[in-house]
């Protein structure tokens, strides 16, 4: 179904794909996923691209409701700076639309980080790829698969 799915399945990983209506009228794409799926939105996790001065992009993986602290994750990543990256660059480099960028299986491969309470969870919810389509997860799986770095971002 999309690149992300194969990647899983390829993989041998359990998961979990949920479909739901999207609304192109929505602009928060986390909160169109709590609502619509009725989940905890402790367990809803975006995926966001961020450019730092030593390492180009990077992916951050944290809480939907939740707003990356960019000094934070730049010390993480082993950078003086981090910003978010512009949308162009963010389908550019993953290869998925906004809204839909899935951690797995983008264009170019690039450091990862999750946020520390992924590991709290028995069960994460990141984009399939696509708007409207969500992969429920083992955030551990999800962590050694694309060698991610945890921490407090």
């Amino acid at each position: 179904m999309t690149p992300a799915v194969t990647f899983l399945t390829k993989h041998k990983v359990a998961f979990e794909l949920i479909s739901f209506e999207h609304d192109s009228g929505v602009e928060n794409y986390g909160q169109e996923v709590i609502d619509k799926l009725a989940l905890d939105a402790a367990c809803v996790f975006k995926t966001l691209v961020l450019e730092t001065a030593e390492q180009g992009f990077v992916v951050a993986i944290t809480p939907v409701h939740q707003q990356v602290n960019t000094k934070s994750l730049a010390k993480l990543a082993g950078s003086k700076k981090a910003a978010m990256a512009a949308g162009a660059d963010v389908e550019r480099v993953t290869g998925y639309v906004l809204g839909g960028v899935s951690p797995f299986a983008q264009k170019k491969r690039l450091p990862v980080y999750v946020h520390q309470s992924a590991l709290a969870q028995d069960t994460i919810y990141v984009s399939a790829g696509k708007r409207g389509v969500e992969l429920a997860l083992a955030p551990q799986d999800l962590i050694t698969l694309l060698q991610a770095r945890c921490g407090e971002f």
